[in-house]
């Protein structure tokens, strides 16, 4: 792992070359879409993005847990957690750059 990350910042300016928007344009385009995808999120709705993949919140129930240091019994709240499945063609992409094609050989001594 090369340990970069990508920012909203990143993103604006990335829209901005590709897109031709002003540097402020850009980043209110970007930051509108975040909104969009955190507030159908915050209200239960599945974010579904082409050829990307979805986000859907998942409600979990109350569960008692332990604690790995001591073993004792801990429960654990209700919650909602955040949950982001692939697409197909993003796990094709991101594993398309381990499955390096072959040359025209086909094996043998």
């Amino acid at each position: 792992m090369t340990g970069q990350t990508v920012t909203r910042a990143q993103l604006s300016e990335a829209v901005y070359q590709e897109v031709g928007l002003s540097r402020n344009e850009s980043a209110e385009l970007v930051e509108s879409v975040l909104n969009q995808i955190a507030d159908a999120l915050a209200q239960g709705e599945m974010v579904k993005i082409s050829s990307f993949g979805s986000f859907s919140v998942r409600s979990k129930s109350k569960r008692i847990g332990r604690n790995p240091k001591t073993g004792t019994e801990v429960p654990i709240n209700p919650r909602r957690v955040l949950v982001f499945r692939a697409s197909h063609v993003l796990k094709d992409q991101i594993n398309g750059s381990l499955a390096k094609p072959r040359s025209g050989r086909t094996g043998g001594a």
